[in-house]
């Protein structure tokens, strides 16, 4: 969420800088709802001040013996007018957040130009696509072949876009999950966390999930509870710090979690329908970050180059990019993706997204930090995939299969597999 001040300042650029992004800042509105706003403030409290006028001049008529009838007939029409004044602002401030909760963040001007993935631009590749000499098979092949991904068996349990991992499938989803953990809090410095998978509307709200992309969330009620699961652990650690104010010298904060995440996919319209890469569940760790506004972009880098660091340990060729101004996610203001290499599609495919969205969430969940001054501030926030699990997966069934139908295990997999290969019959050595 933006201050409506910082919009409408000519000096912050947000009509073009929010164009990049396909976005149309209708600067009258916003301009008419706030103008709206603070004289609806200055009528309240004008009213209140004559409330407490209008009181002190009815005591002050008692002590003196005077008449007081004409002075309280006065004061109950003020207060009257005051609950139609804070009706009316109530309404004035709902149509404000209403429409600032629409509006995404402003995107850096260092952001690329451009509206899809087809424009982001490559930072750095490292590692080299491995070179086969057969013809590599895709991961649901391989998967099936081995025994180890059951395709069949999720739809049966849950319709489509769901999948059973078993045997060394399930070994091999276990084992990532605790050494992405281990990496992260062991050299990384993250907290771990176990947190909830259903969340408030208010959660949700708190880092921009909602209201814009209620479609794309899974959700469910008893009475008259209504709960979201999550799409990412992004939302419940983030708002672990909602409505408090942190201390600087607590600054940075770093963590981290495993969850199951929840996507309905909404539009994607058959894109990637078969195998791991769009599901409707999922596991995931992610990494979040909170820490002043002036340090985002370096905690942005260093943040890089922890999911950077899940790929080099596992030995898979990947590169970074920086994502076009119109293709960054609604939080954000500076988004790298790390794309890893799909051998069976000839190409790189996002694996992790890591984005620096400032103060934009913090000022929805209400995060403020104080410094040393005692001067309060909104915080900022920062987060990415650290890694997702059933992405990686591919990358590793794809990479490191071999001729005879085998899956090597990456060196760094194998105290957490307890096995180093994953032979043609699915049997394990």
């Amino acid at each position: 969420m933006h201050d409506p001040r910082h919009l409408l300042d000519p000096a912050t650029d947000a009509v073009r800088r929010l164009s990049r992004r396909s976005y149309s800042l209708d600067t009258d509105r916003l301009g008419s709802l706030v103008s709206s706003r603070s004289q609806a403030i200055q009528a309240t409290d004008a009213a209140r001040a004559e409330a407490k006028r209008l009181a002190a001049a009815v005591q002050a008529a008692g002590r003196a013996g005077e008449p007081t009838a004409e002075l309280a007939d006065q004061a109950r029409a003020i207060k009257i007018r005051i609950q139609e004044l804070e009706a009316e602002l109530d309404q004035h401030e709902t149509a404000l957040q209403e429409l600032l909760l629409e509006i995404p963040n402003l995107p850096e001007d260092r952001c690329p130009d451009g509206n899809s993935d087809e424009f982001a631009t490559e930072v750095r590749r490292e590692g080299t696509p491995p070179v086969f000499d057969f013809d590599p098979l895709d991961h649901v092949d391989l998967g099936e072949r081995l025994g180890i991904l059951d395709f069949a068996a999720a739809t049966k349990l849950s319709g489509p876009r769901f999948a059973v991992l078993k045997g060394a499938g399930a070994a091999l989803e276990r084992a990532l999950a605790s050494f992405f953990l281990a990496l992260h809090t062991r050299r990384h410095g993250y907290v771990e966390h176990s947190v909830p998978s259903l969340v408030s509307r208010k959660t949700m709200t708190g880092t921009g999930q909602l209201p814009k992309f209620e479609q794309d969330l899974f959700k469910t009620s008893v009475g008259d509870r209504e709960l979201f699961l999550i799409p990412t652990a992004e939302v419940p650690l983030t708002n672990l710090y909602s409505g408090e104010a942190l201390r600087e010298s607590d600054l940075p904060i770093a963590l981290t979690a495993h969850t199951p995440c929840f996507r309905s996919e909404a539009g994607s319209y058959g894109r990637d329908t078969r195998g791991l890469i769009r599901m409707h569940e999922f596991s995931k760790v992610e990494l979040v970050r909170i820490c002043r506004p002036e340090d985002s972009s370096k905690e942005l880098e260093i943040m890089v180059g922890h999911a950077e660091a899940c790929l080099r340990e596992l030995g898979l060729a990947y590169r970074v990019v920086a994502l076009a101004a119109g293709d960054i996610g609604f939080a954000a203001q500076f988004t790298y993706d790390l794309e890893v290499w799909i051998p069976s599609q000839s190409r790189y495919r996002e694996i992790s997204s890591v984005s620096d969205c400032s103060t934009f969430q913090a000022r929805r969940a209400g995060i403020r930090y104080t410094d040393s001054t005692g001067k309060r501030g909104f915080a900022a926030t920062l987060n990415g995939s650290g890694l997702p699990i059933g992405r990686t997966l591919v990358a590793i069934l794809e990479q490191y299969q071999q001729h005879d139908g085998s899956i090597r295990v990456p060196e760094a997999l194998v105290p957490f597999t307890g096995f180093r290969k994953i032979l043609p019959d699915g049997a394990t050595e």
